[in-house]
Order: structure tokens, then sequence, then C-alpha cells
């Protein structure tokens, strides 16, 4: 989580809270961090970091769109802003999927 929030940091983002959500709450298998954080204005962040060997293709865009989806029915809330880490390579057409659909890549 530190090094989630050092990044953030850097780039200008301080949350007045953060909070790590477990994927087996939502009911999933993935290997992923999911964060639920709040800024100084009140806004709800959803953070992902995704952290694997292989390319993220589309079919990956599509999954993390389910796991948004089960995140906003379990905190019964839109968020604000959605924010994916990742630190594998991403396929051209994957990265202007999760533009798209609004995600920020860092």
């Amino acid at each position: 989580m530190q090094m989630v929030v050092d990044s953030l940091r850097k780039r200008g983002k301080i949350y007045k809270k953060m909070q790590e959500i477990p994927p087996k709450d939502l009911g999933i298998r993935n290997k992923i961090k999911i964060y639920k954080a709040t800024d100084v204005h009140g806004y709800f962040w959803a953070i992902f970091a995704v952290s694997q060997k292989s390319r993220l293709l589309m079919k990956d865009v599509h999954k993390f769109e389910e796991i948004y989806g089960k995140l906003t029915l379990f905190f019964d809330h839109n968020f604000k802003n959605k924010v994916i880490f990742i630190d594998a390579p991403l396929c051209s057409k994957a990265k202007s999927a999760f533009v798209e659909a609004g995600w920020k890549i860092l």
C-alpha cells in the first residue's frame, strides 16, 4: 500500500482515508490489490494494483470492469475516479479500452 500512496503523492493526490478491500469480500479469486480512498474534497476513488508477468489483454479489461461493478455494489455507491497501477506490459488495444472506460493508468 505504501508504494501506491507514494506514487500518488508524487502526482499531487492526497487522501484522507484509504482502505484495502480483500478480493474475497467481493467474491473474486484474482491476485489484485483493491483500495477505496477518499480525497480531501470528499470524492471516492477506486484504486487497483495489478502485478503480473504476462501481458494485459482485452479480456483483462472486461475482468477489471466486472470487479469494479462488484465493488460499486459492495459499497452501494459509484466512485468519482478509477485508477489502475500495472506492472505488466499492456496491449495497445487494452490501453485504449481502459481510457475509454474512464480508467487512469499509472
